[in-house]
């Protein structure tokens, strides 16, 4: 039989050694050895390992000065929650009551914080509507534009046209009732100079 497993202990972070590069190393398989009594193909030369140190444990004598320090804390704490929950659902709500100077600094924050969200929205919505607005001017005066340029050009092509037709007959030479001004000039451009 084949004696491979590494019947280790878990969790395996609470060593300081990377226990799963070392079995690899050593040809092993790790099993937590807190999940199964079965030590069936147990290898016997496994790597040392070392715990990694716990962090002491803060302790705390009760006394009554600290009994109201802690309860002081924990009504700190708890405005800090509800200034926090309130900012994070945009409605920002300052606890009844005297705050720690924590909590009170926290609120001061917040609060100029969102004042100054609500002053660059109104600007913005401000700005927004102001494009809104000449952006309907200019597509009026654009419109107005559109309109009235045909009938100017039109009406200059017109009198062009009167003008280049009065100079053939003047000259007694024919041409097409519905020719273009361009041909019309050409005609008149050919016309013998006097």
């Amino acid at each position: 039989m084949n004696s491979n497993i590494w019947y280790l202990p878990g969790p395996f972070y609470q060593y300081q050694e990377d226990v799963k590069a070392l079995a690899a190393e050593a040809g092993l398989r790790i099993i937590d050895a807190n999940v199964t009594t079965d030590r069936d193909g147990a290898a016997e030369n496994t790597p040392e390992v070392t715990l990694k140190q716990a962090p002491t444990p803060v302790v705390l004598v009760a006394d009554d000065s600290l009994h109201v320090e802690v309860d002081s804390l924990r009504g700190e704490l708890q405005a800090l929650g509800v200034i926090v929950e309130s900012f994070a659902g945009q409605d920002l709500y300052r606890p009844e009551g005297e705050l720690g100077q924590t909590a009170e600094r926290l609120f001061q924050v917040l609060e100029s914080t969102t004042q100054g969200i609500q002053s660059l929205t109104q600007q913005r919505d401000s700005e927004a509507q102001k494009a809104v607005t000449l952006q309907a001017k200019v597509d009026e005066l654009l419109a107005k534009l559109a309109s009235t340029e045909p009938e100017k050009k039109d009406s200059k092509d017109a009198a062009e046209i009167a003008e280049l037709k009065a100079k053939l007959d003047a000259a007694q030479v024919t041409y097409r009732a519905n020719a273009s001004k361009e041909s019309l000039q050409k005609q008149v451009d050919e016309l013998p100079k006097a």
